[in-house]
């Protein structure tokens, strides 16, 4: 994808004050730009044809046409199209399915407008993006689901990063990992930053997932 264009970005919910309220999250924006917006999915699938967006921006609860179903659709028609899913709910089972559709990320609605941001360059650059406020439970769900944006990505981790990998994934955070390695804060931040930069996470979720998916840690049933 070229970024020195704008990169247009096709927005769709069915609640007209809250799409008013995202299209002026892009006013004067450099880089993104609106190219359409829908009120239900099956005219998110026919505008997606239409306009050829380079990023879908999609509410999953619409009418005639669900999230999950016009993803479907849409990427049937054109695979390039990358798709994020803005959500009302951190638990809803509906983002597995709109992941599993072939959605690239989620955020919830409620997000500051930096992280809409954050998820769209990440999502530009075909990397998935998880919300900062991913739950232990959405991870689990996550990681059971035949989703997995990494395919056969393989990435080699010292045997620190590997511990603090599994410690991330058992929820700790960095004064714990700390404490239960003998080793300083600042060795786990930076060991952290650099986990996640070899995976080109953005959160603590896209690092849970990423080992679960390859073997590095395991949930118990």
């Amino acid at each position: 994808m070229e970024i020195n264009h704008h990169i247009r970005v096709l927005i769709a919910d069915d609640h007209d004050l809250y799409l008013e309220g995202l299209k002026t999250c892009f006013h004067g924006h450099s880089l993104y730009q609106v190219c359409g917006e829908a009120s239900n999915g099956e005219e998110l699938v026919r505008k997606s044809m239409e306009l050829n967006p380079h990023i879908v921006l999609t509410d999953l609860k619409m009418p005639l046409l669900d999230g999950a179903g016009a993803i479907k659709k849409l990427l049937a028609a054109n695979p390039s199209i990358k798709c994020i899913v803005l959500t009302s709910y951190e638990n809803d089972i509906s983002i597995i399915e709109a992941l599993e559709a072939g959605a690239k990320g989620y955020i919830t609605k409620n997000m500051p407008k930096q992280e809409l941001f954050t998820a769209l360059e990440q999502v530009s650059k075909g990397y998935p993006y998880y919300c900062h406020t991913t739950s232990s439970k959405m991870i689990r769900l996550l990681g059971k689901s035949p989703f997995n944006p990494y395919g056969e990505q393989r990435i080699i981790f010292t045997d620190l990063e590997r511990k603090i990998i599994r410690l991330i994934c058992e929820d700790r955070d960095n004064k714990q990992i700390a404490a239960i390695l003998y080793v300083s804060i600042r060795t786990i931040e930076n060991n952290r930053s650099r986990i996640l930069k070899k995976i080109n996470a953005k959160s603590t979720a896209g690092i849970a997932i990423y080992a679960i998916k390859h073997g590095l840690y395991f949930l118990e049933e």
